[in-house]
């Protein structure tokens, strides 16, 4: 019997495929339409399907898409004990939130609400007072003035000087914990924040941290809309990001994924149960740092925009040069690279930059951006070669397993031109 071809086969799916890509607003073609070749994309879905085979991961979805058309989608186990994974499941994208408040806050700087040169006193004054901490003697915190405010840009470059709590065990980060930041409203978290003294001064050092939730509540003071009602009515809705929020109606809630861990003998364990979830009703405060849930739909939309420099079928959410600005890498070279395990990686506003693809010692470009979630969701953003690459699973911890690494490598030794 004669065996069918690669192209074939991805003719197959496509055409499989491409109604319901389609209904998405996600043109499709096939890999060798867009320079890329099907044969090597056949590495890409045994070796994602091993992770649920070995039970490392319950369940996956990766997504492709070159000059604007997607050229591999496929899903892989389930997205609980007793659904298989849909195209369509619902996923917790934590800090992948980040980025679209920044983009929600750049549209607010396009209109010429602020420079991102101002104090945040400015908007939110329970930071006027906030002093830094500059160490501890003999069991007391010494405190000094800031020697610059804390800015705007500060907030988006993750060099605010705030922290998370969870990386150092330094007195700030004590107080982090203490204060127990997100269980309250968007005020309650900031006056509990602005009393704890900055970790470092603004703009000496960066440091993942609660920034862009106090961005959140930066749109809600400088629009006057609510922050959830402003990425409903300016991102979500003209992007048709349908299933994108910070919290599931019932009806949704069967395409919810579960959350897993390791268990103790081996294999996996739930975690959360979707229907035990907090994503069931409205958040006290949507966090603009972690709190949204969304599909790879919505997500590639997202990206698509930001890809296209802030437009997306005639829809423009940001201008060209505010998109090259934003991804471009804002950090100086004493403060890259942003964690030791991301050589060759800066930040810009509200993404991990590439600005040395030697160092970085991984195949990509320099100039990609992108960002993740603590629940192993991953995205890359490529202008050079016109490239969106998206991951999503629900696995905690955090980098426990090197699928994002590996699916990127599948991802670029398929591009032939």
């Amino acid at each position: 019997m004669k065996k069918t071809s690669p192209f074939m086969i991805a003719l197959f799916t496509l055409f499989v495929l491409s109604q319901f890509l389609f209904g998405q607003g996600l043109p499709s073609a096939v890999p060798e339409e867009v320079g890329m070749s099907s044969l090597r994309f056949e590495r890409l879905r045994p070796f994602m399907q091993s992770y649920v085979d070995e039970h490392k991961l319950s369940g996956l979805v990766t997504i492709v898409a070159r000059r604007g058309k997607v050229v591999h989608f496929e899903k892989y186990g389930k997205q609980d004990e007793s659904q298989p994974m849909q195209f369509d499941t619902i996923f917790r994208i934590a800090s992948m939130t980040k980025p679209v408040t920044s983009v929600a806050i750049m549209m607010l700087y396009e209109e010429g609400r602020f420079q991102l040169s101002d104090p945040v006193s400015k908007y939110i004054p329970e930071f006027k007072n906030t002093k830094v901490f500059v160490g501890k003697e003999k069991g007391v915190i010494k405190l000094e003035d800031p020697k610059n405010p804390l800015i705007i840009r500060d907030l988006l470059t993750h060099t605010s000087g705030l922290t998370y709590g969870f990386f150092d065990r330094t007195p700030v980060d004590s107080m982090y914990i203490a204060a127990d930041l997100f269980n309250g409203t968007f005020e309650e978290f900031i006056k509990k924040l602005a009393i704890i003294p900055f970790k470092h001064q603004p703009g000496t050092k960066w440091e993942y941290s609660v920034s862009a939730d106090v961005l959140g509540y930066l749109i809600q003071k400088i629009s006057g809309v609510p922050f959830e009602e402003f990425l409903e009515q300016r991102i979500f809705k003209p992007l048709k990001m349908k299933d994108t929020g910070f919290y599931l109606p019932e009806k949704k809630m069967t395409r919810f994924a579960a959350l897993y861990g390791r268990a103790d003998t081996g294999g996996l364990k739930v975690i959360e149960e979707a229907e035990k979830s907090r994503f069931k009703n409205p958040p006290g405060m949507p966090s603009g740092g972690g709190g949204l849930v969304s599909t790879v739909f919505d997500y590639m939309r997202f990206c698509q925009m930001l890809l296209n420099r802030g437009e997306l079928e005639g829809t423009r959410i940001l201008g060209r040069r505010t998109v090259e600005f934003m991804t471009k890498n804002h950090l100086p070279e004493e403060q890259c690279p942003v964690f030791n395990w991301m050589p060759g990686i800066g930040f810009g506003l509200g993404f991990s930059v590439c600005y040395d693809i030697t160092e970085a010692k991984i195949i990509g470009s320099e100039g990609e951006y992108g960002w993740g979630g603590i629940y192993n969701t991953f995205f890359w953003i490529d202008p050079e070669e016109e490239l969106i690459l998206i991951l999503m699973t629900q696995f905690d911890p955090f980098l426990y397993y090197p699928v994002n690494n590996e699916f990127k490598v599948l991802v670029y030794q398929a591009i032939i031109e």
